[in-house]
């Protein structure tokens, strides 16, 4: 998915990892969503939760947008043409609908609920993501993983996964990326990483052993969701440090809740985000944008498109100023 935000911000973020969270039960930092448009007079409308001012990167997850349910009729659906991306990966998941995905490695694939398509874009790649004209109601999650400097420049590569869902005390789980609940997602990543869909029955409470040297957050789709003594509603994501081994989540919704779980080790790194690239400095992003205008073959083309490719926004008149998480406790 784009950043098609018009105005889009420039940010500078790292992960400082120096000092744990002191004794006792860790502290649920609640990160609410803010709407973002998909451009265009009908433009469907994200929720996003990262980044943002109180936290830049999950692990290496550096970008989560969650959208629907959008009627199509209403909304016109998703119609993102052809844009670029560089020094990341996406992950794309849905709950409802089905999407076409072509890119410049010629990849021609659809995204359906329940199955993972992760590309890999770290020198540059493009790609479109478009309804199908059977879709009637989109619903997902979009998201981004910073890659590391070691491959930061890493070639193309397209991924598609179907996790088996495994059944846990009252939830079904399907973990498309790193471990969790006897299950293992065989989908490469660049750094330890953690993604599963968490689907927790109405009153039920699940209890899930987790890696300590991960950072978490859990994205709530529906219902309440108690994550260890916090309560998270719809479009909340509740953060919690590196240093548990398990994590609690409590459904007190009468209705089946729906959450997205994210973790992975703090990201060492400073990173720069700007519209759809994620580099090292200022200079990077402005060398990618420069790249993606003229049509150069660092992005490749997607052949026989039907109609143009979205153009970037203009760069901010500042350098870009850096931003970091708060240390972790």
């Amino acid at each position: 998915m784009s950043n098609v935000e018009t105005d889009a911000a420039a940010l500078r973020c790292g992960a400082l990892v120096e000092g744990d969270r002191p004794s006792g039960a860790p502290r649920v930092d609640v990160l609410p969503a803010r709407a973002v448009p998909l451009g265009g007079p009908r433009a469907m409308r994200v929720r996003r939760t990262l980044p943002q001012r109180e936290r830049t990167l999950i692990g290496a997850w550096c970008f989560a947008d969650h959208y629907g349910p959008h009627q199509v009729t209403a909304s016109g659906g998703m119609d993102l043409p052809p844009h670029p991306h560089t020094g990341l990966q996406t992950v794309s998941w849905l709950f409802s609908g089905e999407i076409e995905h072509r890119d410049t490695l010629g990849t021609r694939a659809l995204i359906r609920p329940g199955e993972l398509n992760l590309m890999t874009g770290g020198h540059g790649i493009a790609h479109s993501e478009v309804s199908t004209p059977n879709t009637t109601v989109v619903h997902g999650v979009q998201l981004w993983v910073a890659l590391p400097e070691e491959h930061r420049g890493a070639a193309r590569d397209f991924r598609h996964f179907v996790p088996e869902p495994a059944r846990v005390d009252g939830a079904e789980i399907r973990v498309f990326l790193g471990s969790l609940a006897g299950r293992t997602s065989p989908v490469r990543t660049f750094t330890p990483l953690l993604g599963a869909e968490i689907v927790v029955e109405p009153g039920a409470t699940v209890t899930l052993a987790v890696d300590t040297s991960f950072e978490h957050g859990l994205l709530v789709d529906s219902g309440d969701v108690r994550l260890i003594d916090t309560v998270l509603r719809p479009a909340e994501l509740g953060y919690v440090p590196r240093g548990s081994d398990t994590l609690t989540l409590v459904n007190e919704s009468d209705a089946p809740a729906r959450t997205v779980l994210l973790g992975g080790p703090p990201f060492g790194e400073e990173i720069v985000m700007w519209w759809n690239f994620v580099g090292r400095s200022h200079e990077d992003i402005v060398k990618a944008r420069a790249d993606w205008e003229a049509s150069s073959d660092r992005f490749g083309v997607i052949e026989d498109f039907p109609g143009g490719r979205l153009p970037a926004p203009a760069l901010p008149n500042a350098v870009i100023r850096p931003r970091r998480n708060p240390p972790t406790r």
